[in-house]
C-alpha cells in the first residue's frame, strides 16, 4: 500500500482541510494561463525517475496508473488525492492530452465507485457523459468525419467487389459496428458492373447489445431504406436481420447461416462475410479464469466462431478493426494499452471538429464510452476486447483461412479516400494488409481472407 513518506508544511489554518496534492500544485503555481511548471518527483511516488512535466502525456499517464493502483489496493486517501490532482490539471473542455486524460478520470471514478474505494469523491466530481443515439443522416455524416471507418469501407469493398465478379446472387452477411453505413457504397459499385446487377441478400447481426455508435431507428426500418436505395440503383435487394449477442460468439447467426448454405451451392450464390469492427465483441480466452485458458484456447468463443464461418465456405471473408491491444487482465497493463492508443482519436478530433460542436460532443462521448468499458468493468461486462492485428491474422490462419490482399486498384482507392482527410493520415501495407495509420501510428487494420 502506497503512502507519503515526506512531509508538506501546511499553513496553520488550512493544516486539517487541504490535501498534500493540493499543496504541491500551489507551490508549484499552476497559472490560469496554462502555464505548465516543472514539478518534483511526487511526495511517496517511488519510483526511479521524475514525472515529468505537470501537465504534459508522461505525466498524466503514470498519475493514472498510481491512481490505478490506489484503487486496486484499497488505498482510498492516495486514491482520492491523486484523482483531485487529476480534476485539476484534466479538464473536460481541455486540450486533447487533457480530455483523454479527463476520460480515464472519468472511468477511474467509476471503478472506485464500483468496489467501494473514494465513495465520497464522486459525490464531488461531476464528470457524467451520455452517447448519443444517431439519425440515420446524422451517422452517415459522422463516419464520413474521418477516415477511422471509411478506411475499412473502402478497402472491403474493393476486395469484395473482385470476389465477387460475375456471381448472380450475392449474399453479404454483415457483422457493422456502424449499422450497415458501408452498404450503400457497396451497392451503388455493384450496379455499375458491367454484366449487370446481381440480386443482393443481406443479412444484418442484429447485436442486442447496446455499443456506440447507437442508431434512432430500428433495423427494420434501416432494411427498408437500403432496399428502397437498392431500388434507386436498379438492384433487387433482399433484407433480414439476425437478433444475436457477441457474449455467445453470435451462435445464432451462425447457426441460421449453416441451414441456408446447405442450399447454396446449387444457387451458384456467392457468399461474402463482412466484419467491421464488430469481432472483438466476442469474449476471448481471458475472458475465463486462469485454469481454463488451456482448454479455451483452442475452443474459444472467437476459434469457435472463425471455424464455423470457415465451414459456411465463403467466397470472401474480410475483417476491419482497430490495431491494438486492451485484453489484460492486468488493470494497470490496459489502462497504459488504450491511453497509449485512444490518444489518436482526441488528437484527431482538434482537426476536424471545433471546440464546443455537437458532433465533437457526440464522439468523445463514445470514446469515453470505450475508456469506462476497457477500465471500470470486468468479467462478461468488459466487452471492449481488441486484439492487434498479429493476432487475428494467426486465428485466421489457424481457422484454415489464407490471405488474399488488395490489389493495386483497391489501394488506390483507399489513398484517394485519404487525401479527402488531415494530412497526418497515412496508409501502409504489411504483407497483404493495409494499415491506416495517424502520425505513423496505427489505427485500423483491415485483411482479407478466402478459405485454403
Amino acid at each position: 500500500m502506497m503512502q507519503f513518506t515526506e512531509s508538506i508544511p501546511l499553513p496553520p489554518s488550512h493544516q486539517e482541510q487541504v490535501s498534500p496534492f493540493s499543496i504541491l500544485m500551489m507551490n508549484k503555481s499552476i497559472s490560469t494561463n496554462n502555464q505548465i511548471q516543472r514539478a518534483k518527483p511526487w511526495p511517496g511516488f517511488h519510483t526511479s525517475k521524475s514525472l515529468g512535466t505537470i501537465g504534459d502525456t508522461n505525466c498524466m499517464e503514470q498519475l493514472l496508473v498510481h491512481c490505478a493502483n490506489a484503487i486496486e489496493s484499497n488505498d482510498a486517501t492516495l486514491a482520492q488525492q491523486i484523482l483531485w490532482v487529476l480534476n485539476n490539471i484534466a479538464p473536460p473542455d481541455g486540450d486533447s492530452n487533457q480530455r483523454l486524460t479527463c476520460g480515464f478520470l472519468r472511468a477511474l471514478i467509476v471503478r472506485a465507485a464500483k468496489i467501494g474505494t473514494c465513495k465520497l469523491l464522486t459525490a464531488n466530481l461531476n464528470h457524467s457523459m451520455e452517447t448519443h443515439k444517431f439519425s440515420i443522416i446524422e451517422l452517415a455524416s459522422f463516419v464520413d468525419l474521418t477516415p477511422w471507418h471509411r478506411f475499412g469501407f473502402t478497402a472491403a469493398n474493393g476486395a469484395i467487389l473482385e470476389a465477387v465478379e460475375g456471381y448472380s446472387i450475392i449474399h453479404i452477411v454483415d457483422f457493422s459496428l456502424t449499422h450497415c453505413m458501408q452498404i450503400p457504397t457497396l451497392i451503388d459499385a455493384i450496379s455499375n458492373r458491367l454484366e449487370g446487377p446481381p440480386l443482393v441478400k443481406l443479412t444484418v447481426a442484429g447485436a442486442t447489445e447496446d455499443l456506440p455508435p447507437m442508431l434512432d431507428l430500428s433495423y427494420e426500418e434501416l432494411g427498408a431504406k437500403l432496399v428502397n436505395f437498392a431500388r434507386s440503383r436498379n438492384v433487387m435487394m433482399e433484407f433480414r436481420v439476425i437478433p444475436s449477442s457477441s457474449s455467445d460468439g453470435f451462435s445464432n447467426v451462425i447457426e441460421q447461416l449453416r441451414v441456408q448454405n446447405l442450399i447454396r451451392p446449387e444457387n451458384g450464390e456467392a457468399l461474402v462475410i463482412n466484419c467491421h469492427m464488430m469481432l472483438h465483441y466476442i469474449p476471448e480466452e481471458t475472458t475465463l479464469s486462469n485454469r481454463f485458458t488451456s482448454e479455451c484456447t483452442t475452443n474459444s468463443f472467437r476459434t469457435m466462431f472463425l471455424k464455423a464461418i470457415r465451414n459456411l465456405d465463403p467466397t470472401i471473408v474480410v475483417l476491419v478493426d482497430e490495431d491494438a491491444d486492451f485484453t489484460s487482465n492486468n488493470l494497470v497493463c490496459r489502462l497504459r494499452s488504450a491511453f497509449n492508443y485512444l490518444w489518436i482519436p482526441y488528437d484527431t478530433v482538434d482537426t476536424f471538429l471545433p471546440r464546443g460542436s455537437k458532433q465533437r460532443q457526440w464522439y468523445e462521448a463514445d470514446i469515453c464510452w470505450k475508456i469506462e468499458n476497457v477500465i471500470a468493468h470486468e468479467g462478461l461486462h468488459r466487452l471492449e476486447r481488441l486484439e492487434p492485428k498479429s493476432q487475428w491474422v494467426q486465428r485466421m490462419r489457424n481457422a484454415n483461412f489464407r490471405s488474399s490482399g488488395f490489389s493495386e486498384e483497391g489501394v488506390m482507392e483507399v489513398k484517394n479516400m485519404l487525401d479527402e482527410h488531415a494530412a497526418g493520415w497515412g496508409l501502409k501495407k504489411d504483407e497483404k494488409d493495409l494499415v491506416l495509420t495517424w502520425k505513423g501510428h496505427n489505427v485500423v487494420f483491415a485483411t482479407a481472407w478466402v478459405p485454403l
